[in-house]
């Protein structure tokens, strides 16, 4: 699957993750996606930075990041590893 793909289901797939997990919804909603190699979707949060106490959710996301697997597996039905930039 190329990263055009899995850009125009995101919406989707962060409806599917609210619908599982509102915390992780909330910690992965700002993401923006960079790339798709070899199974890793790798995020870009920069922009989420920008506003540093409000929108930090680096410390939370680890967490949360098999929510977000999940959702992705299941709106696209791909398994990846999930990497921050």
């Amino acid at each position: 699957m190329e990263l055009v793909h899995i850009r125009n289901r995101w919406n989707d797939v962060l409806d599917t993750l609210e619908s599982h997990n509102r915390i992780a919804w909330i910690a992965y909603f700002d993401a923006r996606l960079i790339s798709f190699s070899d199974g890793v979707l790798t995020l870009d949060f920069s922009d989420s930075r920008k506003f540093a106490t409000a929108h930090e959710y680096s410390e939370t996301r680890p967490n949360l990041k098999a929510a977000l697997v999940a959702s992705i597996q299941e709106v696209l039905g791909l398994t990846v590893e999930i990497k921050e930039q």
